[in-house]
């Protein structure tokens, strides 16, 4: 509520009202209104709000305090990402209006993550930087902490993983909940520690040794505070829908069972969202079917499996394990496409021309029988040399993925030429044995197998999003917003620095040329992180912003309701307003009027053409699935929140089991490429194994002294002139390992001379 009130004071818009017009104004409920006036009257008490003669309520100082979330440093000191930027400024790494520095003695109790209140100080750093002191933390990021403990003079002690607590976190007894020194342990902070006092915290529960199979992964469960086990009411409700479901029961839906239809995805999936099938009319049009799992038929809006699912937002993919944002019940098994299974379905059929122009689009309720199920690996040979299987696979499977290929190849050139953007940026894959241990990492591939189902999947989201825009109806939409054009030009003068100069920064077809460009190049790594850092994060909400690297109006995550909570919000929508479903309520376990058929489908209910867009909200049903601008805001906002968790999540997890592998591994030679030069040293990483590493700066030459020059992102030495620039590949040797610090140090192998990269091309 603090954050509510101080960021709606905050806007440039805001004109000084009474606490009861705030409340009306922020859609505050009567049940939580006794809550906003204590808030109120809270903020005006402790200064940070003033109240005038009529009651009108204003910040006590807009230009001296400023709300956002603070980044603690392993030095003690933090620096502040307002939630308003200030106006004109841009910080040193480029942010909108520059980061706030806030000095350790100014801290107070804050830790990373956390929101907080920071009135500006007068002072200022080297360079301008402003400075500030952190006044109130107004909301926790976390008070649960992962850590190991140990016992010194008779007293129980966890030192927190990771840097941002330097100093150990007392536990008070010895041997609380059985605890044994080198646990690792989960910790709930009774008292934050400052830069003038220790802090103090309480075990919760052990997780078992340190290095113990199972151990890392609880970690970051906990770190995170991710959502493990259902509660059992949510589990009861998932096994009602399994006793219910009856796959013949296909009244009100378009029976596809007989179609030919494919899913393609990873080989370890375990659940299976999404469904192919593709034809070719008469006229040479095509008629491409994006077949998606029905969740809403069992997940009932208000229901308390409904409440779990929302409350998880999404499901977690981790290194060897899922955390399903639905009991496996379904997310592995009524609502997944399972090959051989009648599953309830619904359908976005896309007319395209033969050059893949979309001219119309229907949807409908749907079930459908997957025909073959392929692993990503699998396309590729088949689409290469089809006759090689014609024994093993049938001519009408081989000719859908044919056609697959060259529909999604087509709609993959019209998107770039219409200046979608697309960075290259693989991710880290473990491999492990039977056992599970980690005998490796590779980068993941995305080859046109991939690009074939991504294609289809962005067209059933833009035609679905495209559908809901045009009646007017607001939605959660998956929006990017347009970068600032101040990290625009500072990536523009960083591609210059590393020999790729940027004329139009401004283009997303400039930005395009330059990803192709350093595509297979040693900068490849660090020239698309940097494009990745000019890039606003894209996110969900309920206003219509667009989508800057797809380059489309209207966007919204559809496709994946078993993983994805936005996307079963968005199929509700589509019961209630595509399929017309009208006053009914979306809740309905069956939608049980019949779809007209897509071929013969009316304005009124399933056909995209001819739209009008912003229809008026009094001529639009209302239903359970329609909801108001608040709600879509904060649901949006919650759902962003768990992605970025989990993705978060997902990194802590991969480098944890990284870095435990490479533990084993001291002293171990590996060519890598530099992938970042900073005054201190070298960040590098590994060609053959994607780890990266710093090789410090001492750790260079102990008789050269290294300088660093920022306009070529290169460090080098006084006396030899030698330089180590940014793409430079250089051998290195694995050093020291710091498994809880999160810590891989590199040294440069002896008289290891960095390896020039070739010219470029003046064709390129």
């Amino acid at each position: 509520m603090d954050q509510l009130i101080l960021d709606h004071l905050s806007r440039p818009d805001y004109k000084a009202v009474t606490a009861g017009t705030l409340a009306r104004r922020l859609n505050v409920t009567k049940a939580d209104r006794p809550q906003f006036f204590r808030t109120i009257e809270k903020l005006v008490a402790t200064g940070h709000v003033r109240e005038g003669k009529k009651g009108r309520l204003r910040l006590r100082s807009a230009r001296d305090v400023l709300t956002g979330i603070i980044k603690r440093t392993s030095s003690g000191a933090g620096y502040l990402i307002p939630h308003q930027p200030l106006s004109g400024r841009t910080g040193p790494d480029g942010r909108d209006g520059g980061d706030i520095y806030v000095a350790p003695a100014d801290m107070h109790d804050a830790h990373t993550g956390d929101e907080v209140l920071v009135r500006l100080l007068k002072r200022r750093r080297t360079g301008g930087q402003r400075c500030g002191r952190i006044e109130e933390v107004l909301v926790r990021a976390t008070s649960t902490f992962v850590g190991t403990y140990f016992e010194d003079a008779g007293q129980g002690w966890v030192q927190i993983d990771g840097t941002a607590f330097n100093e150990p976190v007392f536990v008070g007894d010895p041997g609380a909940k059985g605890a044994r020194p080198d646990d690792k342990v989960v910790l709930e902070m009774l008292r934050f520690p400052t830069h003038f006092r220790e802090g103090e915290a309480v075990i919760t529960r052990v997780l078992g040794p340190r290095g113990e199979p199972g151990v890392d992964t609880q970690m970051v469960v906990h770190e995170f505070g991710l959502p493990y086990e259902f509660p059992e009411q949510a589990l009861e409700d998932a096994r009602r829908q399994a006793d219910e479901f009856d796959e013949s029961e296909l009244e009100g839906r378009l029976d596809l069972t007989g179609e030919t239809i494919v899913t393609i995805d990873p080989a370890d999936a375990r659940d299976f969202d999404d469904a192919i099938s593709l034809e070719r009319t008469r006229d040479g049009h095509w008629r491409l079917g994006v077949h998606i799992a029905d969740v809403s038929a069992f997940v009932r809006p208000g229901s308390r499996l409904d409440h779990e699912a929302r409350l998880r937002g999404n499901s977690v993919y981790l290194p060897g394990t899922v955390i399903p944002m639905l009991p496996e019940v379904l997310s592995n098994g009524l609502a997944s496409l399972q090959e051989g299974r009648v599953r309830f379905t619904k359908s976005v059929f896309i007319e395209y021309t033969p050059d893949g122009e979309p001219v119309d689009a229907s949807f409908a309720n749907s079930a459908i029988e997957v025909t073959r199920r392929f692993a990503y690996e699998q396309v590729l040979p088949i689409l290469k040399d089809p006759e090689r299987f014609k024994t093993r696979m049938p001519a009408k499977v081989r000719q859908l993925l044919s056609h697959m290929h060259e529909l999604a190849m087509r709609l993959r050139r019209r998107r770039f030429e219409a200046g979608a953007l697309e960075l290259v940026l693989p991710e880290v894959e473990l491999d492990f044995d039977a056992d599970g241990r980690v005998t490796g990492a590779h980068e993941s591939s995305h080859d046109e197998s991939h690009q074939i189902i991504e294609e289809f999947m962005l067209a059933a989201n833009c035609a679905v999003a495209t559908a809901l825009g045009d009646r007017g109806y607001a939605f959660l939409r998956r929006v990017h917003g347009e970068p600032d054009l101040r990290k625009l030009k500072a990536l523009a003068e960083f591609a210059k620095a590393v020999g790729y100069p940027l004329k139009d920064w401004q283009s997303r077809r400039a930005l395009q040329n330059l990803v192709d460009r350093v595509r297979g190049r040693p900068e490849e790594h660090a020239v698309n992180y940097a494009v990745l850092r000019s890039m606003r994060q894209a996110e969900y909400a309920g206003v219509d912003m667009g989508h800057y690297a797809l380059a489309v109006e209207d966007y919204c995550h559809f496709t994946s309701p078993i993983r994805r909570y936005p996307d079963l919000a968005v199929h509700r929508l589509v019961d209630a307003v595509l399929l017309g479903a009208g006053e009914r309520e979306a809740s309905a376990s069956r939608f049980t009027q019949p779809p007209m058929p897509p071929a013969t489908a009316d304005d009124s209910t399933q056909s995209v053409r001819g739209r009008t867009r912003g229809r008026r909200r009094e001529d639009r049903p209302r239903s359970a699935a329609v909801l108001d601008e608040v709600e879509l805001e904060k649901l949006g906002k919650h759902c962003s929140a768990t992605e970025r968790r989990a993705e978060a999540a997902e990194r802590e997890l991969i480098k944890i089991k990284l870095l435990t592998y490479m533990s084993d591994r001291i002293g171990e030679e590996l060519d890598a490429v530099i992938t970042g030069v900073e005054r201190f040293g070298l960040f590098c990483r590994g060609v053959e194994l994607p780890v990266e590493g710093l090789v410090h700066i001492t750790a260079l030459d102990a008789d050269e002294f290294f300088a660093h020059d920022r306009a070529s992102i290169s460090l080098v030495g006084r006396r030899t002139g030698r330089r180590y620039r940014l793409g430079d590949r250089v051998r290195v040797v694995v050093a020291h390992v710091d498994v809880d610090r999160r810590a891989l140090d590199f040294r440069l192998v002896t008289d290891s001379r960095p390896k020039r990269r070739p010219k470029q091309s003046r064709s390129r």
